[in-house]
């Protein structure tokens, strides 16, 4: 196998020479070029194209993410974003997963080179997972109303429904823009929604502010024993694994502490079997787009509670992994593409 081909883009002398030698102790991977910034790497690209760009965001001449808007434009290519992460700059960073950045590695402003060190293996995977991508499913994002999915409802009949029935996502790698087609094609009385979507902390506030802004459900991170109703889709928040917990007729959410699971905080698994314990056959789980196994077991187990089950299908993910393992288990009802989602997420109504 040839090697992939990495382009790193920072301003940072030390970052240029920590990252190019971690990344090219890898047999996998080939460092062919380390830039300062954006117009130096505009130049290179013309002789020798990467098959990877570990992009920095705040850089001297042209920012990191006027950068990739352009990349994906003129020739989309997958970008992993390795940028400090402070609150100014989280939604920054979720601007460009919208524009198509494959996944986010986030770095100190102290203790840079043990940080690197300590965290080699993360940015090792994001570059090969990146390198692997259907990057054209994340910069062919289309915009759907609800009546894509179906009409305006007709009265007040789904009104009358109770929380009793829920929403459960899970998903990764590509999943911030999959998550923003299907939650943009829901309308107001779509079923209360609770989703994993594997991020850093900090990252989630934003993302999820982001999201609901475009969508006609509420959207919003989750707070410890936050309700589910109808209409509101509660994203779990970076570094905190989230739970489903029934009270009578009514469901809430636990945001808790805890060890990785799967290498994850928050897991999907951990949503997923949460959901089979609280809401079994009242619940739908969907696997979706993802590197990993995180969410199949769950999903089984949510299967075998009596819950309807859903994975995207191998066509319209980013990276087909978590689906897939989900459907290994034998863990799905149903395969279906990205635009079908939101049809059988009202069909819980």
């Amino acid at each position: 196998m040839k090697p992939i081909k990495v382009m790193l883009i920072d301003d940072s002398a030390v970052v240029r020479q920590v990252l190019g030698a971690m990344l090219n102790a890898d047999p996998q991977i080939e460092v062919i070029s380390a830039v300062a910034d954006p117009l130096l790497a505009m130049i290179r690209m013309k002789t020798q194209w990467p098959d990877v760009i570990v992009l920095d965001i705040e850089m001297p001449r042209m920012d990191g993410l006027t950068f990739l808007r352009q990349i994906m434009r003129e020739r989309p290519t997958p970008v992993v974003i390795c940028s400090t992460l402070t609150e100014a700059g989280a939604r920054t960073s979720i601007e460009a997963l919208a524009a198509g950045a494959v996944a986010i590695i986030t770095k100190p402003k102290l203790g840079l080179k043990q940080f690197l060190s300590d965290h080699s293996n993360d940015l090792l995977n994001a570059v090969k997972t990146a390198a692997k991508a259907n990057i054209k499913r994340l910069v062919v994002v289309e915009k759907l109303s609800a009546d894509a999915i179906l009409p305006p409802a007709a009265g007040h009949g789904a009104m009358i429904q109770t929380t009793q029935h829920i929403v459960a996502l899970g998903t990764s790698t590509g999943g911030t823009q999959a998550l923003e087609k299907v939650l943009m094609a829901l309308p107001r009385v779509a079923p209360g929604i609770v989703i994993v979507q594997h991020m850093p902390e900090k990252f989630t506030a934003e993302f999820a502010a982001r999201l609901n802004t475009l969508c006609q459900i509420e959207v919003r991170e989750a707070r410890h024993k936050d309700r589910v109703v109808q209409g509101l889709a509660l994203i779990a928040p970076g570094g905190k694994h989230m739970l489903l917990r029934r009270v009578g007729a009514q469901y809430f959410v636990d945001v808790i502490d805890g060890p990785l699971v799967n290498r994850h905080r928050p897991s999907v698994d951990v949503l997923f079997r949460s959901v089979a314990r609280s809401a079994g056959a009242n619940a739908l789980g969907v696997i979706m787009t993802g590197m990993g196994d995180d969410g199949a077991l769950g999903l089984l187990e949510m299967r075998q509670a009596g819950a309807r089950t859903l994975a995207q299908d191998e066509e319209s993910c980013v990276v087909f992994g978590m689906p897939k393992e989900a459907i290994k288990l034998n863990a799905v009802d149903k395969i279906v593409p990205l635009g079908g989602i939101g049809r059988e997420i009202l069909q819980q109504l």
